[in-house]
């Protein structure tokens, strides 16, 4: 099958955004995909910063995006637009890192006001790094998202079924094998 990057945006160690994206990796991964989570709060600041492209986490990071099939970009909405954090790392890499690839991107916010980010924000800076294909993505309200004493996530239903649709069309576009919609979510 194909290989993933799921890429969180969030500057938060305890970010619903990083928590929803390692759910959806487990899904993908069960449809038989080779899922690599890259947190970009990881990545050494300075390097960030001060663009230094040279800097050997930073270009492990170019390299994963130049491996994968395909690559998932999840934030959280903030001032109706994706992270500062997400911008740094998509600024330091090649104008078309995205060249052959399917994206799906993915963003998390506090109310629906913030629900036009996507596609008014994030999709035209994926759009001109040229990917084949990006899916239609998909914007979970944080309410919606519960993380319970163990670190067990649990989603709405109708932001589980939302999601699991966008999960198995960008699967599907992959040439995975999507799931009955709600099987792998709960």
């Amino acid at each position: 099958m194909a290989t993933i990057l799921s890429v969180s945006g969030s500057p938060s160690a305890t970010s619903r955004t990083a928590r929803l994206l390692r759910h959806l990796d487990t899904r993908l991964a069960a449809q038989g995909h080779e899922v690599i989570p890259l947190d970009v709060r990881t990545l050494p600041p300075q390097a960030l910063l001060h663009a230094d492209f040279g800097h050997p986490a930073i270009a492990e990071a170019t390299a994963q995006f130049a491996a994968a099939d395909g690559v998932v970009i999840g934030t959280p909405v903030y001032k109706a637009a994706y992270s500062g954090l997400l911008k740094s790392l998509l600024d330091l890499l090649p104008q078309y890192a995205l060249t052959g690839k399917t994206v799906l991107p993915l963003a998390t916010g506090g109310t629906t006001a913030h629900v036009l980010a996507i596609d008014y924000a994030l999709r035209p800076v994926l759009a001109s790094m040229g990917p084949t294909h990006i899916t239609p993505g998909w914007f979970t309200l944080d309410k919606d998202i519960s993380v319970g004493d163990d670190g067990a996530l649990t989603l709405a239903p109708g932001a589980a079924e939302g999601l699991a649709q966008v999960t198995d069309q960008f699967s599907a576009a992959l040439g995975g094998r999507p799931r009955a919609l709600l099987a792998a979510t709960g």
